[in-house]
This record gives C-alpha cells, sequence and structure tokens, in this order.
C-alpha cells in the first residue's frame, strides 16, 4: 500500500540501522577496554565467575607477599647461623691451642683474648639478626609462621632456633674462657657439641627455608593459572572485534543508505497526481 502516513520500508531500515549502531558500540567498547566482559550486564555468569578468581589471585598476592616475608626471617637466621658456626670452629681452633700445656703465659693470654673476643662475636651476631621485627636466632619469638594457601586455613611454622651463648644449642656460656688448660679443655668440650648442634639447627632452616621456597613458587603458578583462567573468560579477541569493526562500519553505512532510499518512497506519490 502507498502511503504517506505510514512508511513501512524505512521504520525497517531504522530498526536494522539501530541494531548495528548497538553492535558496533559494543564491538569499539570491547576494543578500547580489551574485554569481552566487562561488567555484568555483559555476561552475569561469566563476571561473577571472573569476579571469585580476581579475589583468589589477590588473594594469593597476599600469600605470596607472607611466605616472601617470612622466608625472608629465615634467611637472615640461617645467614647468621652460618656466621656463628664458622666462629665456632675458630673458637675450636684456639680451644684446642690452648689446651697445651708447653704454652708460656704471654701465649696463653694472647689466645684467651683472642677466644673471648669471638666468643663475645657470637652474642653480637644473635643480637643483629633480626628481618621485619623477627630474630628467630635469640629465643625472643617462639614461633613465626607463613600463610600457605588463600583461605588462611594452611600455614608454614618456622620455630626459632636459640643460638645465644649458654643455651640448649650453643653451649659454650657467655664467660667461659680458655686461660688455663684444664679451662681450655672443658670448653672444647662445650664447643665441639655447640658445633654439632648448631649444624642441626641450620638443617631445619634450612629445610623451612626450601619448604617456603616450593610453596611461593607453586603459589606463583597457582596465581598464573587463575588469571590466565580470568582471561579466558573476560577477555576479548582484538583480532575478530577488529575484522567484526570494519565489518559493521560497512554495515552501518549500507544501513544509512537503505534508510536514505526508503525515506524517499513517499515521494513518488507525487507522480500519481501529475
Amino acid at each position: 500500500m502507498a502511503s504517506v502516513n505510514t512508511n513501512a520500508g524505512a521504520l525497517v531500515a531504522l530498526q536494522n540501522l539501530n541494531q548495528t549502531s548497538r553492535s558496533l558500540a559494543t564491538t569499539q567498547n570491547r576494543i578500547s577496554t580489551g574485554l569481552r566482559v566487562a561488567n555484568a550486564k555483559d555476561n552475569g555468569g561469566a563476571f561473577a565467575i571472573a569476579q571469585k578468581l580476581r579475589g583468589d589471585v589477590r588473594a594469593f598476592d597476599v600469600v605470596k607477599e607472607s611466605l616472601s616475608r617470612v622466608g625472608s626471617a629465615v634467611d637472615v637466621a640461617s645467614a647468621a647461623g652460618q656466621a656463628i658456626s664458622d666462629l665456632l670452629i675458630d673458637l675450636k681452633e684456639k680451644a684446642l691451642a690452648a689446651k697445651d700445656t708447653s704454652l708460656d703465659a704471654a701465649s696463653r693470654t694472647a689466645i684467651n683474648e683472642d677466644f673471648k673476643a669471638l666468643r663475645d662475636q657470637i652474642t653480637t651476631i644473635v643480637s643483629n639478626a633480626t628481618f621485619n621485627g623477627k630474630n628467630l636466632i635469640n629465643n625472643t619469638t617462639a614461633s613465626i609462621s607463613a600463610l600457605a594457601n588463600a583461605t588462611g586455613s594452611s600455614v608454614i611454622t618456622v620455630l626459632d632456633e636459640a643460638l645465644q651463648l649458654g643455651g640448649a644449642i650453643v653451649t659454650l656460656a657467655a664467660a667461659d674462657d680458655v686461660s688455663t688448660s684444664a679451662l681450655a679443655a672443658t670448653t672444647l668440650t662445650k664447643v665441639e657439641a655447640s658445633i654439632t648442634n648448631i649444624g642441626a639447627s641450620l638443617a631445619r632452616l634450612g629445610t623451612k627455608s626450601k619448604a617456603l621456597e616450593i610453596q611461593s613458587s607453586f603459589v606463583t603458578k597457582l596465581s598464573d593459572a587463575l588469571t590466565a583462567s580470568i582471561g579466558n573468560l573476560v577477555d576479548a579477541d582484538l583480532a575478530k572485534e577488529s575484522a567484526n569493526l570494519q565489518a559493521l562500519q560497512v554495515k552501518q553505512q549500507l544501513g544509512v543508505q537503505a534508510l536514505s532510499i526508503a525515506n524517499q518512497a513517499p515521494q513518488t506519490i507525487l507522480g500519481f497526481f501529475r
């Protein structure tokens, strides 16, 4: 029917043009954000899953920080323990030398002074082996724990090793010296026991350090896997969107032309009255 009141062709052309414009806006938004699902309106299910995974990734970032922090504290304690172990070896040498009954007074005094200086250095190392306010070798921190999972329900605990003088591990006391052959013999026994004990202590610290390192590596891989999963859910395929953009731009131009042609249809009615 020829009518000037109703132009069905123009209505259809306008509907198609509007649909093309909406699709073009969606494609342009995906290209500008890089996301296929930028909000819940785009895809409610995928957005909800992605948000949960994002929360897990952020939680794993906290876990990695915790593992790194405790790992650093253990590394500081291990370094200090190794330094103390080296000092104990030097002390063993001095104690053994002082055990020699043929030493004259001057030599024994010199050896004893060296021994006391090395002995006191252990106290200095122990007091300075602190990281982030935690010292794992001076018997002031019972233990420290690192988060091991995203919920905080699992932890890796590192116990204090108490390497101070006169303790259960370093049995050499702060007042021990080698001023006589008899004292040197007694002190030598303590030093040898301390060397054995601190070896076991360093082994425990090393085991915990390795466990923290392995867990940190695992958490990093897990976090990366979750990040990739989020990308699979919400990221836009930019190559596909680029091709789609060009197609929609051409389609939009054709829609404008079709609407223009449809709008000219009522003018043909004038020909009926000439």
